[in-house]
């Protein structure tokens, strides 16, 4: 139930993501909020279930907004797995490093990506511009806050709303005892 209601929140964020954000000035930024999701993801999530979530958040963005088809489901696996194994293995608290390797893991997946279709795809990449992926990994950071306070609340609001109701039904007879 967790997964499903996430999955549908990845499917209005993208929707906000390619249609709305067109819009906005290039200065101002248009975050990539289905990366912030799947970051999320991997750090509350299981293997299994958010293996899932990024597969099918991926393979949205894939068929919405995909020039060369696989690279964002690529991407999105590469992403939940790296922060997945970084998150179980880490001694630091969570809320210290959330925000930070949302930065890092997008600018340095950016770098990556960019490296590999320069070298597949060599003349179809506009030129590389230092400036441009600070600016984003930037906007991304600013963006990522609110929306890990919102995804931390409705994550907290899911997982207690489903235990109180199986305590309530492990109960079972005269509760007003």
């Amino acid at each position: 139930m967790v997964v499903l209601s996430f999955f549908l929140l990845g499917f209005v964020l993208i929707a906000i993501q390619t249609t709305f954000f067109h819009y906005f000035p290039h200065w101002l930024g248009r975050p990539d909020l289905c990366f912030i999701l799947v970051v999320f993801s991997g750090y509350k999530f299981s293997w299994l279930p958010g293996l899932l979530l990024a597969f099918l958040l991926g393979w949205l963005m894939d068929v919405t907004s995909g020039v060369f088809p696989g690279t964002y489901l690529l991407l999105v696996l590469t992403v939940f797995s790296i922060v997945k194994f970084l998150s179980q293995n880490s001694a630091v608290r969570e809320n210290v490093f959330q925000i930070p390797l949302v930065g890092v893991s997008y600018f340095i997946v950016q770098c990556l990506f960019y490296l590999f279709f320069s070298i597949t795809q060599p003349g179809t990449l506009p030129s590389w511009s230092w400036s441009r992926i600070v600016q984003e990994t930037l906007i991304l950071l600013v963006a990522s806050i609110p929306c890990f306070v919102f995804f931390n609340w409705m994550y907290e609001k899911m997982t207690t709303r489903r235990l109180a109701s199986r305590r309530l039904r492990r109960s079972g007879g005269n509760r007003f005892r």
